[in-house]
């Protein structure tokens, strides 16, 4: 039996004296285009909306009545990583880079448990990588919430500047109807140039 995420990680962190502690994820690793969207986020341990968990698991109404619940409760920030960033520095550092821009942006953080293996360089502040932490960790699940909400927002206003990619459906993703549309309509500034299907292109 699966279990979804709990406050075990922060509880275990505030019996240390970490007292703000942040949930930090990503999404937009694997688009061909738009930028990488990372959020962090300090739960209120009184105020922490049902329900919470990973992004991937929960359906878009679901996304839809959540995620205004965590910014009116959480402190929350959110911070990006440009496609021509991702191009330049690749897309696992400015996965990272993102992350810390997120964290840079909340006032206090004692502790920031951040999603998967590896620990951004340069945080403001004592970290712990969750692997599956958006499963495993309420506040990292917050931060998956925020950051996809958030992104596929931005990708939906791209879409309608350059229509015909699908980017309000597939985020961005590499569907068989984006790289048609790839082909038949070219390679626009908002495509990671870097990535093997648009690279091939130009």
């Amino acid at each position: 039996m699966t279990t979804g995420p709990d406050f075990t990680f922060e509880e275990n962190l505030t019996a240390r004296g970490a007292l703000h502690i942040a949930g930090v994820d990503e999404v937009g690793r694997g688009p061909l285009a738009g930028p990488v969207t990372a959020a962090a986020v300090i739960l209120d341990p009184q105020n922490i909306p049902d329900g919470l968990n990973d992004s991937k698991a929960l359906t878009k109404r679901r996304l839809a009545i959540l995620e205004p619940l965590i910014m009116d409760c959480a402190q929350v920030s959110i911070a990006h990583a440009s496609v021509e960033e991702i191009d330049e520095i690749n897309i696992l550092q400015a996965s990272h880079l993102a992350m810390m821009r997120a964290v840079d942006g909340l006032d206090r953080v004692d502790h920031a448990l951040i999603d998967g293996n590896k620990i951004p360089h340069d945080l403001k502040c004592p970290a712990t990588s969750v692997i599956k932490g958006d499963g495993r960790s309420l506040s990292i699940a917050a931060a998956s919430i925020v950051a996809k909400v958030c992104r596929d927002r931005i990708m939906v206003e791209l879409a309608q500047q350059y229509p015909g990619y699908g980017w309000e459906t597939n985020a961005g993703y590499g569907s068989k109807s984006h790289i048609s549309a790839l082909q038949n309509l070219g390679v626009t500034p908002h495509h990671r140039r870097s990535f093997k299907p648009v690279h091939n292109m130009l």
